[in-house]
């Protein structure tokens, strides 16, 4: 099974989203449906609203008068986030259920609103953002729902910024175009990268990666990508846990393979297989075989820190490669990774020596493999020279 949320902006083409991925078979369980099951008449949630909010936010029948509540609540935050306290846990107790209740290889869809505002985007394999300009929302919301252009504005600024959401996108919908264009993107989205994640998921195999190493020129979201990719990663494992950004894509401004280097950090190698379920569910299956940092694993050869035993997971999803390195706290491989992040970052000179030696040896187009094997030398020249650093700056984890 794979979940994935789905949000964006009040007008941005969201429930259009919604619509076309039900009809390529996702299970889709709108937020915005079950807010109005859970504050039905008779439930203990209306109930609770009426105790909070007065018995004048019923109507004449004894249900929710929403514009009532919605005039309400969207001009103050403190009355937004009560009413947000009532129907929140209710939505994702019945959330749980129906996602429960889905066949065991569904694509089910969250299409939830405030994904972004409540902080659950970790909790799914994959988020889905749309987009628009917030004018063109707002005008979409005068002409569709009848709002006033006072009353549209409001909506759209008690959400989450546009920044935000980018932020929390793994896939971002541009919805400024026309309607065959977005159901365009959504067919791609599909058959590209959710069909594919979902089967790699349920059979707990990572996604085939491009073969051959090629540099890419830095990019300034790979941080941001990071962020989101921990954050699903510490929910699998435990909030507590560190996870750091690691390798080429965590240093600014290096060029690098487009892969997001991981550490996962962990009490002992036992602690790391116990995790090994739970990262695969949450789409990073391990990687098959005795995975250790270097080809030649002999803890007594030099540099000893980057022949240290550990556990390699990578990504079920297609759109992003990533390497998971699962290290011992403290272990020398762990502070290895650690500190030699830390002195590109702070050491211009190395870090173009670094860049020299990985142009050189991509330009000749290697696998990865080939492309790993052949930068070992440079490192063995350069473990004195990050020891130095170590001893110079007093470097710490």
């Amino acid at each position: 099974m794979l979940k994935v949320g789905l949000t964006g902006g009040i007008g941005a083409g969201k429930s259009a989203v919604a619509t076309r991925l039900a009809g390529h078979g996702a299970v889709v369980i709108d937020a915005d449906v079950l807010a109005r099951e859970v504050v039905a008449p008779g439930t203990d949630g209306l109930a609770e609203v009426v105790a909070a909010f007065g018995p004048e936010i019923l109507d004449a029948r004894g249900a929710l008068d929403r514009p009532a509540l919605g005039a309400r609540v969207f001009a103050d935050t403190d009355l937004r986030r009560r009413l947000e306290a009532v129907v929140h846990p209710r939505v994702r107790a019945r959330t749980a259920e129906l996602t429960a209740a889905a066949p065991a290889d569904a694509i089910v869809v969250n299409d939830v609103p405030l994904l972004v505002e409540t902080g659950l985007t970790g909790t799914y394999h994959l988020v889905i953002v749309v987009s628009a300009d917030a004018e063109l929302r707002i005008d979409r919301l005068i002409r569709d729902r009848g709002m006033t252009r006072d009353d549209a504005r409001a909506r759209v600024r008690a959400q989450a910024d546009d920044a935000r959401r980018r932020a929390a996108a793994d896939v971002l919908l541009d919805n400024s175009g026309s309607r065959d264009d977005l159901a365009a993107a959504v067919d791609q989205v599909w058959h590209d990268r959710l069909v594919p994640y979902e089967s790699n998921v349920r059979a707990g195999r990572p996604a085939a990666r491009q073969p051959l190493a090629v540099l890419a020129e830095p990019d300034p979201t790979w941080p941001t990508q990071f962020d989101r990719l921990a954050a699903r990663i510490r929910h699998a494992v435990g909030a507590d846990r560190r996870v750091d950004h690691v390798g080429s894509t965590s240093v600014p401004g290096l060029p690098a393979k487009d892969v997001i280097d991981i550490q996962l950090t962990v009490g002992s190698l036992d602690d790391a297989d116990r995790c090994g379920p739970a990262l695969a569910a949450a789409g990073f299956p391990r990687l098959p075989g005795d995975w250790w940092d270097s080809a030649k694993p002999d803890p007594g050869e030099v540099p000893a820190a980057r022949r240290w035993p550990k556990r390699l997971h990578g990504n079920a999803d297609p759109g992003r490669a990533v390497n998971l390195h699962v290290r011992v706290g403290g272990s020398p491989g762990w502070r290895y990774a650690l500190a030699f992040r830390d002195h590109l970052r702070a050491d211009p000179a190395a870090r173009a020596d670094y860049l020299a030696v990985k142009r050189r040896i991509a330009a000749t187009a290697p696998t990865t493999r080939e492309y790993a094997a052949a930068k070992e030398p440079w490192f063995d020249e350069a473990w004195p020279r990050l020891l130095r650093w170590i001893e110079q700056t007093a470097w710490q984890p």
